[in-house]
């Protein structure tokens, strides 16, 4: 038998609590997600400022900070000269020399094959002579245009010297023109300009590098 309702009542409508619950739990993770999207974006974010900001201390440390030598002794004197520059450290075992080049070249050495002119820095800049020893090396130098190797009493290793500690030459520091000084450390290292001595025009021998 049907019951009727009374005047006044209203049929309630029967609530899908399940249906509910999957819904609420869909907008969590819907909402989880987000969080999650939102997290990575700012962990990325925050790795790209960290690169760029390492690159940009990297650019200003190697402007502002140190470069690196090869530490030489020439006579009576330490050098350095910057490893951007130099290709290898070879020992001197032995040499051929060239006629009719000029006195400041030594003459050549075969480095695994390949020929390689010696430069007497000591009789290019006009020092005093020492003569040459077992401990000779030969410190080969390129840049884009020129290779050749320079006599060198004994290598001493590499060093790393701070941009602003290079001092101005002193008076002291005599035989060698200014254009090929860079300046003087505070361990008294002469710091040579390796590219004003790859291209002078004085190593184009023939109007070819030698």
């Amino acid at each position: 038998m049907t019951k009727s309702l009374n005047p006044g009542q209203k049929k309630s409508a029967a609530i899908d609590w399940d249906e509910i619950k999957s819904r609420m739990a869909s907008l969590q993770k819907v909402i989880e997600q987000k969080e999650t999207l939102l997290q990575e974006e700012k962990r990325s974010l925050l790795k790209q400022r960290a690169r760029a900001l390492a690159s940009r201390e990297k650019d200003d440390t190697a402007q502002r900070g140190s470069i690196e030598l090869v530490v030489f002794r020439l006579g009576y004197e330490i050098y350095g000269i910057e490893t951007a520059f130099v290709r290898e450290v070879y020992p001197l075992k032995d040499f051929t020399p060239l006629p009719g080049t000029p006195s400041f070249v030594l003459g050549i050495i075969n480095v695994r094959g390949q020929i390689v002119s010696v430069i007497d820095l000591e009789t290019f800049f006009t020092l005093p002579h020492k003569g040459l020893g077992e401990l000779n090396k030969v410190i080969i130098m390129c840049n884009e245009r020129m290779e050749f190797g320079i006599l060198a009493d004994g290598v001493e290793g590499t060093r790393s010297v701070a941009r602003d500690e290079i001092l101005a030459v002193p008076p002291s520091v005599r035989g060698i023109d200014e254009k090929f000084l860079k300046g003087v450390t505070k361990e008294h290292i002469v710091l040579l300009k390796a590219e004003s001595i790859l291209n002078d025009q004085s190593m184009i021998v023939n109007d070819r590098a030698r």
